[in-house]
């Protein structure tokens, strides 16, 4: 079984409309993870039945009982992020601001403050209508610990590819460089970088090459919209031969994108052309990188 894992330096270059493609394409050969648990969105493409769901609990949060409390103030004092006020008499915990540090409970006098497991998320397991297993998240509102919920997300799908015994885990990861997208790259076998030929899409693809070269991971890369930006589109093709990024495709601008995401479905079932024909040939030659 090998690691898949989609990956863009920013958002809106394609890279979950590629991924849900691939998804289709590769159907009961593959397991589906959507890593991208700040933002998740694959359930878009694919209409999953929930099979599995439950609450993701990470880190905790500070909980005041008045009963006991002598209003000392010492909570209050040693709190670096204002997390604690006082409303009408009682002192009283802002979740939202609440690092869950635990040094409001270790300084009070009648341990009337609790620390309880904060809920962060919740963690699906869900059957697609192209009858893959796909395993995502959704990050709770201003909740941290993504790359927490990325680690979840990312073993359970290994473990569920195991089972069914099915060929590979394709992975939809966050944009950028942050811990979520480290979570997701750990351990991978190959890394599929989806570009666009601008000034920051080269940029971002140098960052996230920085990144996935310091975990000594092979990459390849599919320039989306390449016909935008010939210029550009050249640039990005010199610094991939630089680095020994494999040029998996060059796909062009098509508004048939919009339409299969319109429709709510991904760009291989909308379109039955030359785009189809393009991810055909991409999923073929990452399976052949993949399996080297």
């Amino acid at each position: 079984m090998k690691e898949i894992v989609v990956l863009s330096g920013k958002g809106g270059t394609g890279k979950t409309s590629i991924t849900a493609s691939f998804a289709a394409l590769g159907a009961d050969n593959l397991v589906l993870a959507d890593c991208d648990v700040d933002a998740a969105d694959m359930h878009l493409f694919t209409a999953p039945e929930t099979r599995h769901e439950e609450d993701f609990f990470s880190g905790k949060t500070a909980i005041i009982h008045t009963q006991g409390c002598t209003h000392c103030f010492k909570c209050m004092k040693v709190c670096h992020f204002d997390a604690i006020s006082i409303i009408e008499g009682d002192f009283v915990v802002d979740p939202l601001e609440c690092e869950g540090c635990s040094y409001c409970f270790h300084v009070c006098p009648t341990r009337t403050i609790e620390m309880k497991p904060r809920l962060a998320g919740k963690f699906y397991i869900s059957k697609t209508r192209f009858n893959n297993t796909l395993v995502h998240a959704r990050l709770g509102i201003a909740a941290d610990n993504s790359g927490k919920l990325v680690s979840k997300v990312r073993e359970a799908a290994k473990e569920i590819a195991g089972k069914e015994r099915v060929d590979y885990v394709l992975i939809d990861a966050s944009p950028g460089i942050g811990c979520p997208v480290v979570a997701s790259l750990t351990g991978a076998d190959f890394v599929l970088l989806v570009s666009e030929p601008t000034v920051s899409g080269i940029h971002d693809v140098k960052r996230v090459y920085e990144l996935i070269s310091k975990l000594k991971l092979r990459a390849g890369c599919i320039i989306n919209k390449s016909d935008i930006n010939p210029e550009m589109a050249s640039a990005l093709k010199d610094f991939m031969k630089e680095n020994g990024i494999d040029l998996i495709a060059e796909l062009p601008y098509d508004i048939k994108f919009t339409e299969a995401i319109s429709s709510g479905k991904t760009v291989v079932e909308h379109d039955t052309g030359e785009i189809r024909s393009i991810l055909e040939r991409s999923w073929n030659k990452v399976k052949e990188l993949v399996d080297k």
